[in-house]
């Protein structure tokens, strides 16, 4: 029989089931029960200890719940006692198959007791004997507002119960929130208890909650849009609770991203990642990504721990906590979504089913934790081959503030990395374009057995250093063409460019010229068509040849070279006074010099220029300067 008033009962034996839902003690202290005894059986205090011991948080409730009796027992004035035979290790280990329950009704019927039960199942049984038996049943769905939903208000995104401190939550929206204090009072330890108690009663019973993890010292409920996580000592030093509750829900429209990207969302990213610091709003926007392909009549899974997702009945959710990786794997094989959400991917084993899932041809959407966009690619490395990276990943949405921040796209190509420069040293390489604007920002590739991101620096001013190499380089290249353009692309590369025409003179045959210069200069040089640089660009009619945007136009000078004791000395005129010139022997350069005050230019005879010119005078090679 199911009991809805007062009565007097004289003995009462509860099994487990009403002693964890905590509703006996409810009735004593409420006086809707008025009992002369109540009976244990040491039965329950050992079930609840086995669990108790496996960190499982119904056990350490139900003693709670049997320290609360024997208060009342004081205060009301029964007696609570302990009766019956301690059931062995193997009774405890088959629980759920009757066996403790069995002790228990046999206790009741012993004593003639009445046996108080919230269990239908146990209730059943025992009338079945003909015992004295009394069903409460569990209260349903919507008859009762938890206690921890008082402190959550239409702008709480989190509330923060610890014991001994006053309740806070962070008020607001992502990105844009106040952490603040609930109320004066502190939280007590049994207040903290009561609620998790509550919780995980209500998860038993309502459609929409469920206990997705429980481990020693922690609980994770799922209670409809509520994501509650409890520690307790001795894995926390005291009792905590922590839930989480989504603000706003939001479509994808409500995000207004580009055309561009949501072409790419539409067609093309098939291996996409959603990133972005805890509580940005990650999850909002996977959840907004999955109701926009189910509403594009595509088959959605999600895989989840827990499943906090709020998604229409169409959308089947998975939780991981509950199967392992390869359930999930043939799963998900065999029921062939169009997409599966990966939410809140943590360890190697979500990463590895990720990519395994990916390459399957099963597309996928994941969710990481990342403090930058290039991070969440980060935590593939050394989970995934290098080589496939951009098979399992095309595409990285950067979630700040509960908006689109940035979104980075990935390719593989085979080149030089960026700074590096010799044409020997190309490799595969996993290239990180912005996806709006195309620009390169990092490259992934091998260097000797590490896997390194490289940042793809912008290309900053040129250094003194460059602009001398590039005015000496000029003057070399000047020999073969009046129109030379050079560009330092390091401290031992550049490009020089040229007509089309000149290009094959200068290389030489089967590159002989090109060699020599590069030894003479002591740089790697790559030749290419001025065309390349400035289209159709041509000299002008007075032959004015353009170096990075200044206009320059050689004449040669008159001078004469004397010879003073240890010196060659170079008279320019006082007209030429600390201007730049250049001295060629033939058609060899040989310095770039500044006339002094007095127009003269001295060189010592015994270093390697003075030298190179006394062989040029005595040869009778000619001697040019050119400003």
């Amino acid at each position: 029989m199911e009991q809805t008033k007062t009565e007097n009962i004289d003995r009462i034996v509860p099994d487990t089931s009403v002693i964890i839902e905590g509703l006996l003690s409810d009735k004593l202290r409420n006086g809707h029960i008025k009992a002369k005894e109540i009976i244990i059986h040491e039965a329950v205090i050992a079930e609840l200890e086995h669990q108790a011991n496996m960190g499982k948080a119904i056990g350490f409730l139900g003693l709670d719940e049997i320290k609360r009796m024997k208060k009342i027992s004081t205060d009301k004035g029964f007696e609570l006692s302990f009766k019956g035979v301690r059931p062995k290790a193997a009774e405890i280990r088959h629980a759920s198959l009757g066996e403790i329950d069995a002790l228990i009704r046999q206790l009741a019927y012993d004593e003639d007791a009445t046996l108080i039960t919230s269990d239908k199942v146990q209730s059943e049984v025992a009338l079945a004997k003909g015992m004295k038996a009394i069903y409460y049943r569990r209260p349903e769905k919507g008859l009762r507002k938890l206690k921890l939903e008082r402190f959550f208000d239409e702008t709480t995104m989190s509330v923060h119960l610890r014991e001994n401190v006053p309740p806070y939550a962070k008020k607001g929206m992502p990105g844009n929130w106040e952490f603040k204090e609930l109320r004066k009072a502190l939280l007590k330890q049994e207040e903290i208890q009561e609620m998790s108690r509550e919780i995980i009663e209500d998860a038993k019973l309502r459609k929409d909650g469920f206990i997705e993890i429980e481990r020693p010292g922690s609980t994770i409920v799922q209670l409809g849009s509520f994501r509650i996580v409890i520690t307790k000592p001795p894995f926390s030093d005291g009792w905590e609770i922590t839930a989480v509750r989504p603000v706003k829900k939001l479509s994808l429209e409500d995000y207004k991203l580009s055309e561009k990207l949501m072409d790419r969302v539409a067609k093309q990213a098939e291996g996409v990642l959603i990133a972005g610091a805890p509580g940005m709003g990650k999850t909002t926007f996977a959840q907004a990504l999955a109701e926009y392909y189910a509403a594009q009549d595509k088959i959605v899974k999600t895989v989840e721990a827990p499943r906090d997702l709020i998604l229409p009945e169409r959308i089947t959710q998975y939780a991981i906590s509950y199967g392992d990786s390869q359930e999930i794997h043939d799963i998900l094989l065999l029921s062939r979504p169009d997409y599966t959400i990966f939410d809140e991917m943590r360890n190697t084993d979500d990463f590895k089913l990720f990519a395994d899932l990916r390459l399957a041809g099963v597309g996928m959407v994941g969710v990481v934790h990342a403090t930058s966009p290039v991070d969440a690619i980060q935590r593939f490395i050394g989970r995934v081959e290098m080589g496939v990276i951009p098979q399992v990943i095309d595409t990285v949405i950067f979630i700040k503030n509960g908006f689109v921040n940035k979104v980075l796209e990935l390719k593989m190509t085979v080149k030089v990395p960026s700074g590096m420069t010799e044409a020997d040293l190309a490799r595969p390489v996993v290239v990180i374009n912005e996806f709006e604007t195309g620009k390169l920002e990092y490259e992934i590739y091998s260097y000797g057995e590490q896997t390194v991101v490289i940042p793809v620096q912008e290309s900053r001013g040129r250094t003194g250093a460059h602009k001398l190499a590039e005015t000496t380089i000029i003057s070399e290249f000047q020999k073969y063409s009046r129109n030379v353009e050079v560009e330092m692309v390091s401290d031992n590369k550049c490009v020089v460019y040229v007509p089309e025409s000149d290009i094959a003179r200068i290389i030489g045959k089967q590159g002989t010229n090109i060699k020599k210069l590069e030894e003479r200069l002591g740089i790697g040089i790559d030749v290419k068509s001025i065309d390349e640089k400035h289209g159709d660009i041509k000299p002008d009619a007075n032959n004015q040849i353009n170096i990075k945007g200044t206009a320059k136009e050689q004449r040669e000078i008159p001078f004469e070279i004397n010879h003073k004791k240890n010196n060659l000395m170079i008279e320019l005129g006082l007209d030429m006074q600390n201007k730049d010139v250049d001295l060629y022997a033939g058609d060899e350069f040989i310095l770039s010099a500044k006339a002094g005050k007095t127009g003269m230019i001295k060189i010592k005879k015994k270093n390697n220029i003075g030298s190179r010119l006394m062989r040029a005078l005595q040869d009778g090679e000619k001697i040019r300067l050119v400003v």
